[in-house]
């Protein structure tokens, strides 16, 4: 009994059986259910928008979010210059930073930035 349950397991495991009996749709199965029935934070993947998005102007300029953690640790007085250096290394050098101006929420956290440029 116990050699006829490892001979199962084994055939199980190296996919040993024909296709259309039920053993094998078994396994089809099983298969399926892992794919869509775990859940994301088992794998921690879940899906990362960018971090620096950019955002179609109507005068002239365009605006680029930029998510806070991207500016977190820089100091307030080099936030413009290395907001200015991001933007050229993601879009490219013809992008001249305006102005940036943090985003507020209701309790004065910063939840991102918005950062005018010129082409």
């Amino acid at each position: 009994m116990a050699g006829k349950f490892w001979s199962g397991v084994r055939r199980f495991i190296m996919w040993d059986y024909p296709r259309a009996c039920w053993q094998y749709d078994a396994m089809v199965i099983l298969i399926l259910a892992f794919i869509f029935l775990t859940p994301r934070e088992w794998f921690r993947d879940q899906p990362r928008p960018s971090s620096i998005v950019m955002l179609e102007g109507h005068t002239g300029t365009d605006v680029v979010w930029i998510a806070p953690e991207v500016l977190a640790a820089v100091p307030k007085a080099a936030r413009q210059s290395t907001a200015a250096s991001l933007i050229r290394q993601k879009f490219g050098k013809g992008f001249n930073l305006v102005r940036l101006d943090p985003i507020l929420d209701a309790e004065s956290e910063i939840t991102g930035y918005m950062a005018l440029v010129k082409p």
